[in-house]
């Protein structure tokens, strides 16, 4: 019977045979995928992975619990030593505070990604005939919804513990872009440790080993100018000093600095370094 459909199929008929359509599954799912279909789809895992947040609360604890509680914390134990009271501190404490956010809510990405990963969520992605990066940019983009809750919140609690940015609504505005923007382009860098990590506990050690010096090793907390010669050049070419400067700048006087063009160059190079690098592991491990 399989011999009869094959020999219809060569004079011209129809191929009656499945498994001659079916003989390569995975690559009959590989087909071209415009940018409006790859856009399309990307928002689509976005709404999911919103879902999955929106069912698991926990996911929030870091961009809700966090933010208000380093914010009280840091500036009541050390804003008296650093500049004398509470109310001179924050201006220079709650722009720390948001890279601090920031850094730490996206770093949630690459764990998340490699419990993904782990789980076998993105081999049921191989049999979809989906974008291969919309699986890896859903969750990026509802990341944005964390970043914007972590400023909102921080300069929320500044306010109410007596913060009043001089740059009034649109500074306020424009530096909570900007850390969101900050975030979203260090999320590729979490996420390419997603991708080559052994373990969801491998990616979040590795991902602190980061962290930690990139957000302490900064002005976030103190003038760089009080630190030792050594450790003052290393603030200053740390790229969160510079994010963390124009928020200063945006939030606290209202100006678009140089120091804001040097966040943005900073953020395009993250992105233009790490998204290729995420997407080339990710599709590999695919």
């Amino acid at each position: 019977m399989t011999e009869l459909m094959t020999s219809e199929a060569g004079r011209g008929g129809v191929d009656l045979a499945p498994e001659s359509r079916l003989a390569d599954p995975v690559a009959a799912t590989r087909r071209h995928i415009s940018l409006g279909e790859t856009i399309s789809q990307t928002l689509a895992l976005a709404w999911r992975a919103t879902k999955k947040m929106r069912r698991n609360p926990e996911q929030f604890f870091d961009v809700t619990i966090q933010p208000l509680l380093f914010t009280a914390m840091f500036a009541y134990i050390f804003g008296g030593a650093i500049s004398g009271d509470v109310s001179s501190y924050l201006p220079l404490m709650v722009p720390g505070i948001l890279a601090q956010t920031a850094l730490t809510t996206c770093m949630a990405t690459g764990v998340q990604l490699r419990e993904d990963m782990d789980k076998g969520v993105f081999d049921r992605f191989k049999s979809l005939p989906i974008a291969r990066i919309s699986p890896l940019a859903g969750p990026m983009v509802a990341d944005l919804l964390r970043y914007t809750i972590a400023a909102s919140l921080t300069f929320a609690a500044g306010i109410a513990m007596g913060y009043r940015p001089e740059g009034g609504v649109i500074g306020v505005l424009a530096a909570i872009l900007l850390v969101v923007v900050a975030g979203w382009s260090l999320a590729w860098a979490f996420a390419f440790i997603g991708t080559i990590g052994r373990s969801a506990q491998s990616v979040q050690g590795i991902s602190m080993m980061i962290l930690f010096p990139l957000t302490f090793l900064s002005n976030a907390f103190v003038p760089a100018d009080t630190l030792p010669g050594w450790l003052e050049a290393f603030v200053n070419i740390n790229p969160v000093s510079h994010v963390v400067t124009a928020v200063r700048d945006l939030a606290n006087d209202g100006a678009v600095t140089a120091e804001v063009g040097w966040a943005l160059l900073g953020c395009a190079a993250v992105i233009a370094i790490f998204a290729p690098l995420s997407v080339k592991t990710y599709q590999r491990k695919m």
